[in-house]
């Protein structure tokens, strides 16, 4: 193999075809949002359910505000992954704030059941 057809190779490497990689990942953040958005909903319907109390009202306000966090989140992803080219990598902190916005959203869920 020559130098010549390395750098070549090298070359259509570095371009890299996302196909519909980009669609797959756009549609499973917005799935994900919604999921995060009926969790929202149950969470406030469970506070109100059988009189509101000071304990459910805290949590679901909680609840509701970690919501707008990971929607804040999802959709610059989306938007990232909906620009022209090939789009950036997730952010290790963005993924870390994802994470701990939806954990977060699961202890305030199971607050409210108990």
């Amino acid at each position: 193999m020559s130098p010549a057809d390395a750098a070549d190779g090298a070359d259509a490497a570095q371009e890299r075809d996302p196909g519909l990689q980009p669609e797959r990942t756009r549609l499973a953040w917005r799935r994900t949002t919604l999921s995060g958005t009926v969790s929202a909903v149950l969470a406030v319907k469970t506070a109100l359910h059988g009189g509101p109390s000071a304990g459910g009202i805290v949590a679901c306000a909680l609840a509701c505000v970690l919501w707008l966090g990971f929607l804040l989140l999802a959709h610059r992803r989306i938007r990232a992954l909906s620009a022209a080219g090939s789009p950036a990598a997730l952010a290790p902190r963005h993924a870390t704030a994802a994470v701990l916005c939806t954990v977060a959203m699961a202890v305030c869920g199971a607050a409210l059941a108990l």
